[in-house]
């Protein structure tokens, strides 16, 4: 039987064992080294000495005795294509391995994060008059373009930015000589590692290898996102006409898209197109929020119509005088700006829409997902404050470490460790009144360590990807004002609005759901045509779905409703008002029985169409 021999191999990977027969050919052992390191011809060259000498070709004749060739014996194999790129030579998956850093997983991150990703980032600055010296192609330390992550820069900003963008923190980790090589941005971990076999499980025993760190609450020196923007006053108007209308407290999912934040290098803003409100109950200082069948499809639409969920909305409002149409000015640096319960659903939200990143091991680090909130200003009036909480507060909401303090809205309180949970201890790090740093317990724990604050700014010029009208369609769940989605109120919408340019009437947020979310009629498997001429902005595809038998169907039953149809057969894909009339069936005023068209009587109640 031949002797067997191990023969390391290095390359620019790693080492790895090839196990061989001593008199086994060099042709022989050639293809099994490229088949453990996965390449798929021979685009590659092994060479006794690391300097690239004494080169191996394949040949049937020779063995590797001959060669002399021992056991335990080291060859340096070198890729004939530059490491790193996508050759034919090398397997797919070694390729994009050698592209990121070891053990994070291949995702694909947002278009914004990926185009962030591509721009330059630095801060050009022009010649200063006074101090530099050299002429107009030189550059000198007054006038070198400064890193994306500057803090002094960012500290003499008009107003001053308290946070550095996430992409100037990935460039300040990346920017060394190793250039990110060994960089893995790691999500906190409250929980206890399992897998531990030297001991008993936890109440009985826990040890140093799976018992999680202390946590020591910092202020976050990044953001995810740097600005929050509506797009119009309409948007925010409409909402908070349900408090004035009201005075009970009401939330919102906003829904929109990331683009790129000019103001500070590398930011990222929230720009709000749309804001859809969920079923709740709400009172003038709670809110409940309920489960919403129709989440899912809201979200379909949202996405067909290029936006996505990007943050979310309530209100905080007392009126101080009906009078002046003023309210009261309640959250300040002397009370507080979120409360702990505050937190911990922004910490919920944001945990459940996680933010892709390619330089973590789990493949997601932080949250885009933004608060707002409509409260009381110095001024008295209406003001929209933004917010996020940080990494560190996500993980203790996640992991169920978190709760709030009863009487203190503005504390929050780390749990203590019991039978059923192990929980880390929790510290922050406080001023006494010696002027001493001291680090306290989070028992309890002041909420402005968990929040990171973000600029909330309407646009000078409003930007519309909806079409806004004076008799706007009603919004969904607001039964309680008497507003009610259905087609009487479809019908009137429709009557009220006589614009000659049909993508301009459907172009509601709210109307499209309640075509794609109705009882009677769900167009939910029909309406992407339309749904994309509303994207796209393209009236030829609008008027295409308005010729089809859907919309036809649409403005029959808006028939049935009582409403006066003038101007409605301008929208009608066949024949006129009146023969849709006719030919449609009709509601009972009274008993509201769908009969029979061409019949004057009701078939239920027996009682006159009129």
């Amino acid at each position: 039987m031949a002797e067997t021999i191990i023969i390391r191999v290095q390359s620019p990977e790693g080492v790895k064992r090839i196990t061989a027969a001593k008199r086994e050919t060099v042709a022989t052992f050639l293809k099994k080294v490229a088949k453990e390191f996965g390449f798929r011809n021979n685009g590659f060259s092994v060479y006794v000495n690391r300097n690239r000498t004494g080169e191996i070709t394949a040949s049937q004749n020779k063995s590797l005795h001959l060669l002399k060739i021992k056991h335990g014996d080291m060859l340096f194999l070198f890729p004939s294509s530059p490491a790193g790129s996508s050759s034919e030579n090398m397997d797919t998956s070694i390729s994009q391995g050698l592209l990121r850093p070891l053990g994070v997983p291949h995702v694909v991150e947002d278009e914004i994060d990926q185009y962030l990703i591509k721009q330059d980032g630095k801060i050009y600055r022009n010649r200063d008059q006074q101090l530099c010296r050299h002429g107009p192609l030189g550059k000198c330390v007054h006038c070198v373009p400064l890193e994306p992550f500057d803090e002094d820069y960012l500290n003499h900003l008009e107003p001053p930015v308290k946070h550095m963008s996430f992409h100037a923190y990935i460039r300040k980790l990346t920017g060394g000589a190793d250039k990110g090589k060994f960089v893995a941005l790691e999500n906190i971990s409250c929980k206890i590692k399992s897998g531990c076999e030297g001991h008993p499980p936890w109440p009985e025993g826990i040890c140093t290898k799976c018992q999680p760190s202390a946590i020591t609450l910092n202020r976050q020196k990044y953001r995810h996102v740097d600005n929050i923007m509506f797009e119009n006053h309409t948007l925010a108007d409409r909402f908070l006409d349900f408090w004035r209308k009201t005075g009970n407290q009401h939330f919102g999912y906003l829904y929109g898209r990331y683009t790129e934040h000019k103001d500070i290098p590398l930011g990222i803003r929230a720009e709000v197109a749309a804001i859809y409100e969920p079923p709740q109950i709400g009172t003038q200082n709670s809110l409940e929020l309920l489960e919403d069948p129709k989440a899912e499809v809201v979200d379909e639409i949202a996405a067909k119509l290029g936006l996505r969920k990007v943050g979310w909305i309530f209100t905080d409002l007392v009126s101080e005088d009906t009078r002046k149409g003023t309210v009261r000015y309640s959250r300040n640096k002397d009370t507080y700006f979120l409360s702990a319960e505050e937190c911990i659903t922004a910490g919920n939200f944001q945990n459940r829409h996680p933010n892709i990143c390619r330089l973590s091991p789990d493949g997601h680090f932080g949250s885009k997902f933004v608060t707002v909130m409509a409260t009381g200003g110095p001024d008295n009036q209406v003001h929209f404050e933004g917010y996020q909480v940080s990494n560190q507060c996500m993980a203790l909401v996640r992991d169920e470490c978190l709760l709030p303090c009863r009487d203190a809205p503005e504390l929050g309180y780390a749990k203590e460790s019991s039978s059923e949970q192990y929980v880390p201890d929790v510290f922050y790090k406080d001023i006494d009144k010696f002027g001493n740093e001291i680090t306290q317990l989070a028992r309890p724990l002041p909420v402005e360590y968990l929040i990171i604050d973000i600029t909330t700014t309407f646009p000078k010029d409003p930007v519309y990807t909806f079409s806004i009208s004076q008799n706007p369609f009603p919004i969904e769940n607001r039964d309680v004002l008497g507003e009610t989605q259905d087609f009487h109120s479809l019908a009137t919408y429709l009557s009220q609005n006589t614009s000659s340019v049909f993508l301009d009437i459907i172009s509601d947020f709210h109307l499209l759901l309640f075509l794609v979310t109705n009882e009677v009629m769900p167009l939910q498997d029909s309406i992407s045509l339309l749904l994309e001429a509303v994207r796209t902005r393209n009236e030829e595809l609008a008027q295409t779905w308005k010729k089809s038998e859907q919309w036809a169907t649409i403005e029959q039953l808006c028939s049935t409703v009582g409403v006066p149809l003038s101007g409605l057969h301008e929208y009608g894909a066949t024949g006129s008002s009146t023969h849709a009339a006719s030919s449609a069936m009709w509601a009972c005023q009274h008993c509201t029985f769908m009969n029979q068209p061409g019949t004057d009587h009701c078939e239920m109640c027996s009682l006159p169409r009129t």
